[in-house]
């Protein structure tokens, strides 16, 4: 791997960083708190560049990368997840899903709006009975001569409640279970599409998480994002850079946590001196600034991997299942340095605290990262 932060990369990033403290610091706890979006702050940042920062200028994007797009997620993750998510949910699950399966009509119609930010998309795969399962889908989709009708009710779609693209996923073929799956691409003013419930989550609170129902929604053929019955293939490949996303985004998460515990730990006087010179809380501190390098430097190796169009299936599985699970540890210990006032709703490290916990679900629970690796090691011996 031959990686140097180049010059471009480092104003990247920059500008993100000044984007999150300038823009989203001041107004996180109160969305999170009144569990809004902040839709402008999205759009905003597509005027910035950062919705489209893997997709080629021809269809509107900046074409900066993998490496550039993750280490902006940190930046921003850092201050705000919730906005963090959004992002990745637009670069990761929807514009490198139309990039790759997309007909050339579908990427001139679809990602000029989306790497602008004039549309916002969302990627709707999960079902009541079927999350890590995408074989037991129930929505349907049935052909009617050049057309296509949607039925069904999907879960936890983020970006659902004001997204203007939906990627969906429904059974084309009962009998062939998952290999009968089908991806469609379409817009969220088809007639028989509504939103359904805005779900009350533990974390990441100032983002959309809802249902998407489908009542008899037509659709041209034209819609179909990838071949008929290749849904699971469009569903699978998408993961592994949507697993980048919320790599990149845990790493923000610990780091803003870090940051706070350091400074907390800093500041706080306990039995005459700084809780920062107690030998316990130096231990704690190390130990998560190492877990962070740790983790930042694998989903750098494995964005690049990316961006060389070198399979990486396996490595971003481990990035997810490793910045996950690291972030839960270092915000816990994060919380543990503030003591009672990390407990308090007034504490960044509280929303952090809830907001990390999603990212050891979402885009595959860390069980299924284990069943991901383990295949892939086995298949290599």
């Amino acid at each position: 791997m031959d990686f140097t932060v180049s010059e471009e990369l480092r104003m990247v990033w920059d500008t993100a960083r000044e984007f999150a403290d300038r823009r989203l610091a001041p107004v996180a706890h109160e969305n999170d708190e009144k569990q809004q979006v902040d839709v402008l702050a999205l759009k905003e940042l597509g005027e910035l560049g950062f919705l489209g920062m893997t997709v080629p200028e021809e269809y509107g994007g900046t074409a900066l990368g993998a490496l550039a797009y993750v280490g902006a997620m940190i930046e921003l993750s850092k201050v705000d997840p919730s906005v963090g998510v959004g992002v990745s949910v637009q670069n990761s699950l929807v514009n490198d899903t139309i990039l790759k399966w997309g007909s050339e009509e579908q990427k001139r119609a679809f990602l000029p709006k989306l790497t602008t930010g004039e549309w916002m998309g969302c990627f709707s795969l999960t079902e009541g009975g079927a999350g890590s399962d995408p074989g037991s889908l129930a929505a349907s989709a049935v052909r009617d001569g050049d057309e296509f009708v949607l039925n069904g009710t999907k879960n936890f779609t983020t970006n659902g409640g004001f997204a203007d693209a939906i990627i969906g996923f429904f059974q084309t073929d009962k009998s062939k279970g998952s290999k009968g799956v089908s991806a469609f691409l379409l817009t969220s003013d088809t007639p028989g599409f509504r939103v359904g419930k805005h779900e009350n989550k533990l974390g990441i609170r100032a983002s959309s998480t809802t249902e998407m129902v489908f009542d008899h929604c037509r659709v041209p053929a034209s819609a179909l994002l990838g071949p008929e019955n290749k849904g699971l293939n469009v569903a699978l490949t998408t993961l592994d850079g949507g697993r980048i996303g919320i790599a990149a985004q845990a790493v923000g998460i610990a780091e803003g946590a870090f940051d706070d515990a350091v400074r907390y730990a800093k500041d706080r006087g306990q039995f005459g001196q700084k809780l920062a010179e107690f030998q316990a809380i130096q231990f704690m501190l190390a130990d998560m600034a190492t877990e962070i390098e740790v983790a930042r430097t694998m989903l750098y190796r494995t964005a690049w991997m990316k961006d060389q169009h070198i399979k990486h299936s396996k490595e971003s599985a481990m990035v997810k299942l490793f910045a996950s699970e690291m972030a839960h540890r270092v915000c816990h210990k994060a919380l543990q340095v503030h003591g009672g006032y990390g407990f308090m709703k007034d504490s960044k490290v509280e929303r952090l605290y809830r907001d990390q916990r999603i990212t050891e679900i979402y885009e595959g629970t860390s069980e299924i990262q284990r069943v991901v690796i383990a295949r892939a090691v086995l298949s290599e011996g």
